[in-house]
């Protein structure tokens, strides 16, 4: 796992060798990004599997039980990370369903379907590309919150940044300005070191600067990624996201969402029953080892906020563009990818 912690100063990879480790590394934020979390997860509890010395199927559901709780306990807001864990049970239910008794057998089925949830968010991230892409004009310039690219996902594409990528990719010329994005500085870190490498202009600006910008014209659209979608559109995103949407909607910018649908969540109404996960104030506090902000202060350090849905232009997902009333679209387009399900 490629550790976005010390990211850009240093490329480094950390070899993980158990399922609590995978775990640890979600939690603290070695990988971050909803899409690559749940392929983690996916892949973490595969090799916990693996691993299992369990010797009857019932014994290896035990303890599989067990890592799904210790996996589902990481990151409480991105959905992402549920959806893989109960893709990995559903392969325990199977095998159940048809009376397998070989452990070996279910191991290696955890192990396939790790790999197929991985290969499906490199496929979904490129159809993302491939629908948004239509939605920016040439010679944009496009301000993004946060990190939804490459390093967000299991493959080289991402989500809002694949919309960018699938823009340049039909021929557009597109710029992009990112923000900083404080406290973890995603945007400063992250955006702009994997858009330097592809050679896609891109500009950092600190948070507080965007309004200043787009009130100088210098927007042509705003595009996120999201942890969380609600049945109705609301969207969970990195916290500052709902204040750049209420500003994209002060300057008549139009503000998009860009996830799979495994970000899309109909089970929980609206965003106001998202569970807004609260980090150490540490990270508020300090930057690296430098102490920022007097001791006994108080601290919020909230990861996430939710965008009402009456900010969104339009939701970019692996099966089509959704636009308002989400609640009608985003059911049908799940439809479309239930009815298509083997």
């Amino acid at each position: 796992m490629l550790d976005q912690r010390i990211l850009p100063n240093e490329e480094k990879y950390l070899m993980l060798r158990s399922y609590e480790e995978v775990a640890d590394a979600i939690r603290k934020m070695v990988v971050r990004g909803a899409p690559a979390i749940g392929v983690s997860a996916a892949m973490g509890l595969a090799l916990g599997a693996s691993q299992s010395v369990g010797t009857s199927v019932a014994d290896l559901e035990f303890d599989f039980d067990f890592m799904c709780k210790v996996m589902a306990a990481t990151r409480p807001t991105a959905v992402n990370l549920f959806w893989a864990i109960e893709r990995m049970r559903d392969v325990i239910a199977q095998a159940k369903s048809e009376k397998v008794r070989d452990v070996e057998d279910i191991k290696q089925r955890l192990t396939d379907e790790a790999l197929l949830i991985y290969n499906e968010d490199i496929e979904a991230n490129r159809a993302i590309g491939l629908f948004g892409g239509k939605l920016i004009p040439d010679n944009a310039t496009v301000l993004t919150h946060c990190n939804a690219g490459a390093l967000a996902t299991a493959g080289d594409y991402g989500t809002a940044l694949g919309v960018v990528r699938g823009a340049i990719k039909a021929g557009k010329r597109v710029a992009v300005i990112a923000d900083e994005t404080r406290p973890f500085l995603q945007g400063a870190r992250l955006t702009a070191w994997e858009l330097a490498k592809d050679n896609i202009p891109v500009t950092v600006i600190t948070d507080n600067m965007a309004g200043h910008i787009m009130k100088q014209g210098k927007i042509d659209c705003v595009v996120v990624g999201a942890d969380r979608i609600a049945a109705n559109g609301d969207a969970a995103n990195k916290i500052g996201t709902y204040m750049v949407a209420v500003l994209a909607k002060q300057h008549n910018i139009p503000f998009y969402v860009a996830a799979p649908l495994s970000t899309i969540d109909l089970a929980t109404a609206t965003g106001d029953d998202i569970p807004i996960e609260q980090r150490d104030p540490r990270e508020v506090t300090h930057l690296s080892d430098q102490q920022l902000t007097p001791d006994g202060v108080g601290v919020h350090n909230f990861a996430f906020d939710v965008t009402p849905n009456e900010f969104i232009a339009a939701i970019i997902t692996d099966r089509g563009v959704a636009r308002p009333p989400y609640t009608e679209s985003l059911q049908k387009l799940c439809n479309v990818l239930s009815a298509n399900a083997p």
